[in-house]
């Protein structure tokens, strides 16, 4: 029987194990994870500094709220659209090459919108940071996969996906600051982009696809990793289940595959939402000037940030005091889309602007434990598999994110308020509810 390809690699690069076994193990995954963190939060403040700059754009573009729509949902066209694709190629060549390429492409990009004369080149620059970004976070997932323990999958997920509402958070006061320092919104654009391809060379020089890779890993962190792994590995075999790569359309027919996938296209119904016109609406519907904008979208992001480690933590604690997976995943999971949903409808019958950020900071904090979703691919998939099924499960969630800034516009448009675009961040929690609730966090699917 052969071994399977990740397996085989780090068995055939292995140390003595008596020698492993004496020392104590390094923690170089978890230094690798706090880089993608800010990998991920550089991320999100990129490709949400239009939100914060637009009530500027809007006025020098002159455009209306259908055009707004248009603008903040191009992104979302060609990140949606290449999830997949880039999913198979961080199967085929390694995370390492790809979230490199990814973070540099998406710089130039950003620092290009910067450049933009008007609607049109805005659009397209857009669509070129949709394009670039693609790759981070099924990078992301299939480091996971790779580098993370079995029982360490939740929090390394969660620090990975906490870099969206930490960007988005620091995002808002950043960019203001940047904003306000360059005199203007276009150098403000040109030095993130600047910035995101001097880090997109530090992930290159740290990030490895295989921890024997690392320098700074000894065998005791690698034989560590790589038990879990073998365990894995084992108990699928035992099921019938290989670990080889054998991409997406063996998946489709199984019920946890599309409650992934539905679940993550409700979760960011309501997350991209709220990143995209979140601004706007507290600047219109609540009169707040930039700088209120900026440390409230602070304060109701950062309040996801905190919530997403703690959910983390507090999923793989439960977790290793022996309870079952599914009852740990679906309980914490099915609180959070409760909370969300009855915070969301909250906010749409208050009025002081004050309760209003309080009750989003809420929604926020129980909105992102389910970013426990990025350790789904490779449960469902094994390691061999976790880049194509992270790009599939990005590209539902993402279709929300493409649909939802042009359904918000035409409702804000139509109705001239944001009672109707809250409700439908409502719709769109509830299927998050559902899906988390049905989906089974268990064991690989045998395909």
């Amino acid at each position: 029987m052969s071994l399977p390809q990740d397996t085989a690699a780090s068995t055939a690069a292995a140390p003595d194990s008596t020698s492993s076994s004496k020392s104590k193990p390094t923690n170089v995954r978890w230094k690798l994870f706090l880089l993608l963190l800010v990998l991920v939060s550089v991320n999100y403040i990129d490709r949400g500094s239009i939100s914060v700059a637009l009530p500027i754009i809007q006025k020098e573009f002159n455009i209306g709220p259908e055009l707004v729509g248009l603008l903040l949902s191009a992104f979302f066209w060609t990140y949606a659209l290449m999830q997949v694709p880039v999913g198979w190629l961080i199967d085929r060549f390694g995370p390492r090459k790809v979230v490199t390429a990814s973070c540099i492409g998406w710089g130039a990009a950003t620092a290009a919108s910067g450049m933009a004369g008007g609607f049109i080149p805005m659009l397209i620059a857009r669509m070129g940071i949709g394009i670039t970004e693609a790759g981070v976070m099924p990078s992301g997932g299939k480091l996971n996969a790779l580098w993370m323990h079995s029982k360490e999958r939740g929090r390394g997920a969660t620090i990975l996906d906490a870099g969206a509402p930490l960007g988005a958070g620091v995002g808002g006061i950043f960019i203001t600051w940047l904003i306000s320092t360059m005199g203007g919104w276009r150098m403000a654009f040109v030095t993130a982009g600047i910035l995101t391809v001097l880090l997109g060379l530090a992930i290159w020089w740290y990030v490895r696809d295989n921890p024997r890779d690392h320098k700074a890993v000894n065998g005791a962190e690698a034989e560590y990793i790589e038990a879990s792994h073998r365990a894995e590995d084992a108990e699928a075999e035992a099921q019938g289940v290989t670990s080889t790569r054998r991409g997406l359309l063996p998946y489709l027919k199984f019920r946890s595959f599309w409650a992934m996938c539905l679940g993550w296209f409700g979760f960011n119904g309501v997350f991209y939402g709220l990143l995209t016109w979140g601004p706007l609406y507290l600047s219109q519907a609540k009169h707040f000037n930039l700088n209120t904008i900026g440390w409230s979208t602070f304060v109701i992001f950062g309040a996801g940030f905190v919530g997403e480690i703690l959910g983390g933590s507090l999923a793989d604690k439960l977790r290793a005091k022996g309870h079952d997976t599914n009852k740990v995943m679906r309980s914490l999971l099915g609180l959070s889309s409760l909370v969300v949903t009855l915070g969301l409808v909250g906010v749409t019958v208050v009025a002081d602007p004050i309760t209003a950020v309080v009750l989003l900071s809420v929604v926020l904090f129980f909105l992102r434990w389910v970013g426990l979703f990025w350790a789904v691919p490779a449960t469902l998939g094994g390691r061999a598999n976790a880049g194509v099924l992270g790009g599939a499960m990005n590209l539902s969630g993402n279709i929300a994110g493409m649909i939802t800034p042009i359904i918000v516009g035409f409702i804000v448009g139509a109705t001239g308020g944001y009672t109707w675009a809250l409700l439908y961040f409502v719709a769109s929690a509830i299927v998050m509810g559902i899906s988390v609730l049905v989906l089974d966090y268990s064991k690989r699917l045998a395909v």
